[in-house]
């Protein structure tokens, strides 16, 4: 059977995890990390860093470093919000050919996709190292509240880091998944969800294997990153009172900040008050350096955010109405995502609901394990553990069309438990109308236009008639997978179209199939160059060891009867060797590996032998 893997692709760290022999696992990176920072970088060279290698050089490359980029992916370019925000990061963000959002980094530009590809390049990496084979198959988390555009962004992610994405699931819905697998429990589970950069709330029935979201709600744009700004920005406040400058103006100077601000806030989870303290921080004049020393207690912390967790419990109200419960009514609260850790949210949280949140799950972890349970219910042979398993999702925003007036009519409302079904007759509004434009809709805005259209196709062929009286049926079909289909037929001719609603991530078809090529290019050159250091190190090693027993055998051939063409081989072994990785030619240094190893032993062994026989003295 397949493997399939579960990726967690946070906003600030991503974590992989597998089902081996019926037993999900997070697989720890190179380093035994079990998350890995959503960080990606290029150096001045053009290598391409990843996770914490990337997060490691931040500080001096600030400008060629991306993080928290799953924020903007499936964003439009002039969105108000990306304006917003634009501003506040230290690398460039440009406007794409589709009005979708690029980043540019060491002079090219890369789509959102292609930056959230190589961090799901570096998870499938670490997968493939752990099992020695390559994993190609993968389910996806996204936050619940993601619309059709950032959900496809996503999966094309997938599919230029080279995976076979067998579905997106909510990550609410994967963390429910962990935490009732292989238990036979029977509850009402409310999963709150406050990771970097997104907020979810889902309620969900658990029972006989069967896990049924109710309702979902959430922000897209509230996480972590909005509780470490905070912390900064008191921080850069704090330095300019005292100091009269701007330490924004210095883009190392705020890096530095940002680390600071994020390393102080989660220590401010297990203790009362930390030390910040960055020496040398701005540069004011010759020989005048500025230091920023500043305590932080978690008081202070609290008062600094605490409309950041009301702004959550606020979404919990709202999803709570919409499911129809109140928070007596559930039996459990899970805490996921690294920034549910903070004691404020706890107490607040455990305030809310009536009850203390469980501690069975691990909040870094347990989105990623419930995403490999889902891919290994999809892929098993066994019916009994398929039966295991079933997923009833909704649908998190309501879907509908463009009405007269620029309205927005709902065929189908949030929440709703796909797959489903809903139809509705509308009539023509002019004398003689002969065509109707179907415009379809996601959102919740009455007005048509403020939400997200997913697709538009014209009807035709309509019975002349007075306004009113020609009836059309439109259909909204959603299957499993979350396919949308929408089917506009006019009921007096029978006359049908219809289109499956492909949502669009900003790429065209050929742009993601070439950011796929250039991947894989990129993946082999970056093969090959490991492969070339490899045997770099080794040559390296092996010419210093020849050259340290170049005067003995010279000595031993000089006083013998040996020729000195053992010497002239060595020698054009070293150079030829030399020239191959002052050239970073990876053949010509295979090549050179055998006989510079045949070298060394030939050496040690005429300098053994020599030894052995006491110098030739009588």
């Amino acid at each position: 059977m397949e493997r399939v893997l579960g990726i967690d692709l946070g906003t600030t760290y991503s974590c992989v995890a597998v089902v081996e022999d019926g037993v999900p696992l997070v697989i720890a990176n190179k380093g035994g990390y079990r998350t890995t920072p959503s960080i990606v970088a290029i150096t001045a060279g053009g290598r391409r860093l990843v996770g914490h290698l990337a997060k490691r050089q931040a500080v001096t490359n600030p400008q060629n470093t991306v993080y928290s980029s799953k924020r903007f992916i499936g964003r439009k370019w002039n969105s108000e919000l990306l304006q917003d925000v634009r501003q506040s990061v230290p690398f460039e963000l440009a406007e794409g050919p589709h009005n979708d959002i690029r980043v540019k980094l060491r002079e090219k530009e890369y789509s959102l996709p292609e930056i959230s590809a190589m961090v799901l390049t570096e998870m499938k990496r670490v997968a493939d190292e752990y099992f020695g084979t390559a994993c190609d198959s993968a389910v996806i988390t996204v936050p619940a509240y993601f619309n059709d555009g950032q959900r496809q962004a996503t999966k094309d992610a997938g599919r230029i880091a080279g995976l076979d994405v067998l579905r997106i699931i909510n990550e609410p819905t994967a963390a429910a998944l962990a935490y009732g697998f292989g238990k036979q429990i029977d509850k009402r589970v409310a999963i709150y969800d406050l990771g970097g950069g997104t907020f979810d709330i889902s309620i969900l029935d658990i029972g006989n294997g069967v896990f049924e979201v109710i309702a979902t709600a959430g922000d897209t744009f509230l996480g972590g990153e909005d509780f470490d700004q905070r912390v900064a920005d008191w921080l850069i406040f704090s330095f300019a009172k005292e100091h009269n400058v701007d330490p924004r103006e210095d883009s190392m100077a705020l890096q530095r900040i940002r680390d600071a601000a994020e390393k102080a806030k989660c220590e401010l989870s297990l203790q009362s008050e930390v030390e910040i303290n960055l020496p040398f921080l701005y540069s004011a004049g010759k020989d005048k350096t500025l230091h920023l020393q500043k305590m932080l207690s978690r008081a202070k912390l609290e008062e600094l955010t605490v409309d950041l967790v009301e702004r959550t419990l606020e979404i919990c109200d709202k999803t709570l109405r919409d499911s129809g419960f109140s928070a007596s009514d559930i039996s459990d609260v899970l805490m996921v995502g690294g920034q549910s850790r903070m004691p404020l949210i706890h107490k607040k949280v455990a305030k809310y609901f009536g009850r203390n949140p469980s501690r069975n799950v691990h909040p870094d972890e347990v989105v990623a394990l419930g995403a490999s349970i889902q891919g290994y219910a999809l892929v098993t042979k066994q019916p009994e553990q398929k039966s295991e398993t079933l997923l009833l999702d909704v649908t998190p925003h309501s879907l509908g069309i463009m009405i007269v007036g620029g309205y927005f009519q709902v065929l189908l409302n949030k929440n709703t438990t796909v797959p489903t079904s809903a139809s509705h007759i509308f009539t023509t509004v002019k004398d003689g109308q002969t065509s109707v434009k179907i415009m379809v809709f996601q959102g919740e805005s009455k007005v048509a236009q403020e939400n997200e259209l997913l697709g538009e196709f014209m009807l035709t062929g309509l019975l002349e008639a007075p306004r009113g009286e020609v009836e059309v049926e439109v259909t909204f079909d959603i299957s499993a997978d979350g396919i949308v289909s929408v089917s506009a037929k006019d009921l007096e001719s029978g006359r049908r179209q219809s289109i499956v609603v492909t949502a669009s991530s900003g790429l065209t078809e050929e742009e993601i199939e070439q950011m796929s090529e250039d991947n894989k290019d990129y993946l082999l050159v970056a093969a090959q160059d490991e492969q070339f250091d490899k045997l770099c190190y080794n040559a390296t090693a092996l010419i210093g060891e020849i050259e340290k027993l170049f005067p003995s055998v010279q000595e031993i051939i000089a006083s013998s009867a040996y020729g000195d063409d053992a010497v002239r081989k060595a020698e054009n072994t070293l150079e030829r060797t030399r020239k191959a990785v002052e050239r970073r030619d990876l053949a010509s240094l295979t090549d050179c590996m055998e006989p510079l190893k045949m070298t060394q032993i030939t050496f040690q062994t005429l300098v053994a032998s020599k030894s052995g026989s006491g110098g030739g003295a009588t």
